[in-house]
């Protein structure tokens, strides 16, 4: 009896046996190559399902997966080596390739036999990168154990079941990604994966693969609604649309569900706790992420006394639950977010009496694009590096669907083209840093206010210049 697909990725289908049969070859591989258990692998892969083999192969190994950005270039991937210190790399990315030596997944794999391995709860499975509270990227340490309770809360909190199929077109180094992928393998539903989002793509593929779930970040709910021959495609195969990693814009899901009849689920997680919240399949609504999933506890806190507030009354919010990161690399970074087993989030906002979660804005001081949070003292580095530039301080600004768009103040030594200067700067930023870093604006002002111990005062920046952003 043949064994029905399982992934699909352009005109290739394999079933579960024949990704445990890639995934033992490329294990091979990679033990022939001196990989051993305890020991890290960096991954910088497209969304392919070499990428699906080879946390597989990883994992078969008893190492941990390092996963790094495709978007990233040269000066950031250095940083992630630096921080994570693998012992070898794999992927199909050329940054990767000139800092180490890499096993390419575009070389032949030779299937073996799928050999059955138990992992160590308690052992790192990934880490995953995320920009914490300040400063430069920090990668996040999750157990095998906190992983495999996260993929549990998300297929519960999706109803995921094995008729249904998904297709991912969201980066696999991303939270999201990598959990959309776990949990339709350990289900056993079926997915397709894309290489890269295109919204023609998408909903032709909606179609034609019958697709029941579509996961979506802003961009590409977006995209959805202002396609402008929406109506031709069929979508009537769709239980929902998820929307995660911004808040969800009323506005443009309406117009969705108007044009289509398909309705959203909004959700809430982070790098750190990868499943929150998410809205009820039987009520969802546009004006909140939802209720805590069965195994989190949230609370919101004051942020004058640090105390819980009673429902109804704005603070930031925290969460606990056995999903929770390890901790971050570098270690002492930890302590910056978790206190007594509840997990931080830096996001401010309030509970009703129904448990129902709402988020306003943001204590952290990360500018978030896309979904993708963006590190402003990263930036800075790369600006202060300019002959120009005396001072600067980077800050978001609303840019609608997008989140956020980055804005840098910068300070001149002396009189300068302005506009030239801006144009060197915006250009060094898009050289060096991934794409969704790139500047929207520069304003040049005479001083960066601070206080005395020099800690930039973002929020005056913001109110000076904080305007929405046309770019």
């Amino acid at each position: 009896m043949t064994e029905p697909a399982a992934l699909a990725f352009e005109e290739r289908q394999y079933s579960l046996p024949q990704l445990d049969a890639l995934a033992d070859g490329l294990a091979a591989n990679l033990a022939k190559a001196g990989l051993a258990a305890g020991q890290r692998a960096a991954v910088m892969a497209s969304n392919r399902p070499e990428f699906v083999a080879a946390l597989l192969a990883i994992w078969r190994l008893g190492a941990t997966v390092v996963l790094i950005s495709p978007a990233w270039k040269r000066d950031e991937v250095d940083h992630a080596l630096g921080l994570t210190q693998p012992s070898h790399a794999i992927g199909d990315h050329p940054v990767l390739a000139d800092l180490m030596p890499m096993l390419h997944l575009d070389e032949p794999i030779t299937p073996t036999e799928p050999t059955p391995r138990s992992l160590p709860p308690r052992a790192d499975a990934v880490l995953v990168f995320s920009s914490g509270t300040t400063g430069l990227p920090k990668a996040v340490r999750h157990t095998h154990a906190a992983l495999h309770e996260a993929v549990r809360q998300w297929r519960e909190a999706l109803q995921l079941t094995r008729s249904d199929r998904i297709q991912i077109v969201t980066p696999p180094s991303h939270i999201l990604g990598l959990l959309n992928i776990l949990t339709v393998l350990r289900t056993g539903a079926w997915m397709r994966l894309h290489p890269r989002f295109d919204i023609d793509r998408m909903l032709q593929h909606i179609e034609s693969d019958r697709i029941t779930i579509e996961m979506a970040v802003a961009p590409i709910a977006l995209a959805i609604a202002s396609h402008p021959t929406l109506e031709s495609f069929d979508l009537s195969s769709l239980r929902y649309i998820m929307w995660g990693a911004t808040p969800v814009s009323a506005s443009v899901a309406e117009t969705v569900t108007k044009r289509t009849g398909v309705g959203w689920l909004p959700a809430y997680g982070t790098t750190e706790l990868p499943v929150i919240a998410c809205n009820p399949l039987d009520g969802p609504r546009l004006d909140s992420v939802g209720r805590s999933v069965a195994g989190v506890d949230i609370r919101v806190i004051s942020l004058q006394t640090g105390e819980p507030v009673a429902p109804g009354e704005i603070g930031e919010i925290q969460a606990r639950s056995d999903t929770l990161m390890a901790g971050y690399l570098p270690s002492e970074a930890t302590a910056e977010v978790i206190h007594d087993g509840w997990y931080r989030t830096g996001d401010v906002g309030w509970l009703d009496v129904g448990g129902w979660l709402r988020i306003t804005d943001r204590l952290k001081e990360m500018i978030k694009v896309r979904g993708f949070q963006v590190a402003p003292a990263e930036i800075e580095t790369v600006l202060h590096g300019h002959p120009a530039v005396k001072d600067c301080a980077v800050f978001g600004v609303p840019d609608g669907i997008n989140g956020e768009a980055v804005v840098a103040a910068v300070a001149i030594c002396s009189p300068l083209d302005e506009e030239a200067v801006a144009a060197d700067l915006t250009a060094r930023v898009d050289e060096r840093l991934a794409s969704y870093k790139r500047l929207s604006r520069v304003v040049f002002v005479p001083d960066i206010p601070r206080l005395p111990s020099g800690k930039v005062l973002r929020r005056v920046l913001k109110e000076r210049y904080g305007c929405t952003t046309n770019s």
